[in-house]
């Protein structure tokens, strides 16, 4: 199975951007696509409508989205559910995303699988040492994810996905892995996945792709960056579809 993960970016020609992303995601060959920073109906309803091959749409809330998570797919989606991560830290406009973890399970032709997708606190230090403000707003965050995963029927393959805004070597987030249970595909790739820019001209990755598999069964995976280019809009400009690459990821499931 082939997923996906990518910030969306809320920011900007959000419509004209979507709109591109979807009929790019038509056209590929993905079978689940998790989405962050799509803040409103509106926009899922754009994406649903951009790429119709997509049949299964999970997200939560009405005119604003819980997490701004999306979660879309070929198969289908037999349950989710989202969880709010605790309210913590400097008061900041980032609150208002209401960030959590989305866990669905998508109906598979190799079985059911766990997709949980989330959006962690950004760190506006850009200090992940385990003593910054940040970096403890995080770890609490992940403290909630690894329990919600614990909770996960291991006879299930879970796969977590998303915007952890932790670099691949941050304590936290490898401590989490261990915790967790879990293991990072695209360990040792020291490429950023947040796009460089003269500001940030080396930033870490920070979207990640992390497996765990069920009992009596091996999940294992490769992944590669895409969506790294510009794109041309309807309307002849060009732009790149988000501030983020996109974390691409061929998962096999053998007993």
């Amino acid at each position: 199975m082939r997923l996906l993960t990518m910030n969306a970016l809320y920011t900007g020609d959000v419509p004209a951007r979507l709109r591109a992303l979807g009929a790019a995601l038509d056209r590929s060959d993905l079978d689940i696509v998790c989405l962050q920073e799509v803040m409103y109906r509106r926009h899922a309803r754009l994406l649903r409508r951009a790429a119709p091959a997509y049949r299964y749409v999970a997200c939560s809330g009405t005119a604003l989205l819980k997490g701004g998570l999306v979660l879309l797919s070929r198969w289908p989606i037999s349950r989710y559910r989202f969880v709010r991560y605790p309210t913590t830290g400097p008061v900041r406009g980032e609150l208002l995303m209401r960030k959590g973890a989305q866990l669905a399970s998508v109906a598979t032709p190799a079985g059911e699988l766990v997709v949980v997708n989330t959006h962690l606190s950004a760190n506006r230090d850009d200090d992940w040492s385990p003593t910054n403000r940040y970096t403890r707003i995080a770890a609490g965050e992940l403290d909630r994810l690894t329990s919600l995963i614990a909770a996960v029927d291991p006879s299930l393959p879970v796969a977590v996905v998303g915007d952890l805004n932790l670099p691949r070597d941050s304590a936290a987030l490898t401590d989490f892995i261990a915790a967790a249970g879990l293991s990072d595909i695209l360990a040792g790739d020291t490429r950023p996945t947040y796009r460089p820019t003269p500001g940030w001209p080396s930033p870490p990755a920070l979207d990640h792709i992390l497996i765990r598999s069920a009992a009596g069964e091996t999940l294992t995976g490769s992944a590669d960056l895409v969506f790294q280019e510009k794109v041309t809009l309807p309307d002849g400009r060009r732009t790149h579809l988000s501030d983020h690459y996109g974390v691409q990821a061929q998962l096999t499931r053998s007993k």
